[in-house]
């Protein structure tokens, strides 16, 4: 073994010897979950609702910081490193939520709240809407998050995220006041609504369908650029 080597391999044992070990984060995590049921009851004392609405909020972010779901990932990973495994989470779940929300708007009709034809709540395919997407793809890339990811990341104490987070709401808040001068645009634009043109077990049937062949397709994304599953 040559001496760079070996004074390589000593340099590298006195670094680790040297460094520091890592104080425990346990009596923190103790003191915030106490924090976190406190205050939990403190919001029971005015409505009965909150902290069930509480709880739903710290479990849903942990669930987003432990897993680093973001929708921007799911977008970019496979364009810059092949990599789909954040992308067919983001099919999971939407498969979920919309077996969800079939079950919810079906019962709805059964129950004679509303009717095949209504129309309220389905949104239409035009210039404010591709605009919009457009606008937000952008931003959302050159923030490094989507709307999840940012929030996620300013519990983490990120202060780019934070900047982003105030122009967030700024930008929500200028939309919602043009509100009006957009939706002329959306005058004559077309409304698409599943359980119209297949019925309501033909729409869930069409939309299974097409989310299980954009999985396959994303998982053979991977294959072909990194040559291995996650």
């Amino acid at each position: 073994m040559s001496e760079t080597n070996i004074g390589t391999s000593s340099g590298t044992q006195r670094a680790r010897k040297q460094r520091k070990p890592k104080k425990s984060q346990i009596p923190y995590a103790i003191l915030l979950t106490a924090l976190i049921i406190a205050f939990g009851f403190y919001l029971g004392r005015g409505n009965n609702q909150l902290p069930v609405y509480w709880g739903f909020g710290i479990a849903f972010g942990y669930i987003l910081q432990r897993s680093r779901f973001c929708f921007t990932a799911a977008f970019r990973d496979p364009c810059i490193t092949g990599s789909t495994s954040v992308t067919r989470a983001v099919l999971v779940a939407v498969a979920l939520s919309s077996v969800g929300f079939w079950a919810i708007k079906y019962a709805s009709v059964l129950k004679e709240a509303e009717t095949n034809l209504n129309m309220a709540g389905v949104s239409p395919i035009g210039l404010p809407l591709a605009l919009g997407a457009v606008l937000f793809g952008i931003g959302m890339v050159i923030a490094g998050g989507c709307a999840s990811g940012t929030l996620m990341r300013v519990g983490e104490g990120f202060l780019m995220q934070m900047l982003v987070l105030v122009f967030f709401i700024a930008g929500s808040a200028w939309g919602a006041h043009d509100m009006g001068f957009w939706g002329k645009f959306n005058e004559n634009a077309p409304k698409i609504y599943l359980p119209d043109v297949f019925g309501w077990f033909g729409a869930i049937l069409v939309q299974g369908i097409i989310i299980v062949l954009l999985y396959i397709a994303a998982a053979k994304w991977q294959e072909k650029k990194m040559g291995t599953m996650e």
